[in-house]
């Protein structure tokens, strides 16, 4: 009986020392599998989004860019400008004893002039129109108004869908400069302008399109 049980005892004892030995590569994976696993963790694997981040770089370069505009000093200058052809319109209103709502369109005409639409008799808009033609500081202010204000309504259309939906637009991108010093508002109008003409079919075209501009100013606004 003592050898038997001196038989199951060393079996025993046998049997614990194969578990032991094997624990390590049957509970978990081998040492070298777990270094590759905790590298490819730590790196990604193949298709994570970590490889392919370059493009959503740039995309956030560029964004980053166009969140650096001064939109508030934009605004507040061309702001100036609006104020000031509104209160001018609005005097003149006043001085041909108009109603106040009366609505004044005020065009850019083919020759360069400034053209004025509104239901008022034609003797009267006639002179309002040659009043308007006759005063530099109005004719100066519109004539920002019709290049300034279009670039600030395209700047800020695309920033808010960026907010909204997060795709930059292209054009934008193209606009800004990465150096703020270069970002005034003249230096956007410039580089719009540009890229709106070498989009054109032609010159005559783009030229067509500058005399046919029109900005339609609700005097009641």
């Amino acid at each position: 009986m003592s050898l038997l049980t001196s038989l199951i005892r060393a079996s025993t004892q046998f049997q614990q020392a194969m578990e032991k030995r094997q624990t390590p590569e049957n509970n978990g994976v081998p040492e070298a599998g777990k270094g590759r696993v905790e590298a490819e963790e730590r790196t990604g694997g193949p298709g994570d989004d970590r490889f392919t981040r370059s493009e959503s770089s740039q995309a956030d370069i560029a964004g980053l860019k166009s969140r650096k505009l001064a939109m508030a000093d934009y605004k507040q200058t061309v702001g100036q400008d609006l104020a000031f052809v509104r209160e001018t319109l609005r005097h003149k209103l006043a001085e041909y004893n108009l109603p106040p709502g009366t609505t004044l369109n005020v065009t850019k005409t083919e020759t360069g002039s400034l053209g004025v639409e509104g239901k008022v008799a034609d003797t009267t808009r006639n002179r309002i129109e040659q009043d308007l033609n006759v005063n530099k500081s109005f004719r100066e202010a519109f004539n920002r108004l019709s290049i300034n204000e279009p670039t600030l309504h395209f700047m800020d259309t695309a920033l808010k869908l960026n907010q909204a939906y997060g795709v930059n637009n292209p054009l934008l991108d193209t606009l800004v400069s990465e150096n703020q010093q270069f970002n005034g508002l003249q230096d956007l109008v410039h580089r719009y302008q540009s890229l709106r003409q070498s989009a054109g079919a032609n010159p005559a075209e783009n030229t067509a399109g500058s005399r046919a501009y029109a900005f339609n100013l609700n005097a009641r606004a």
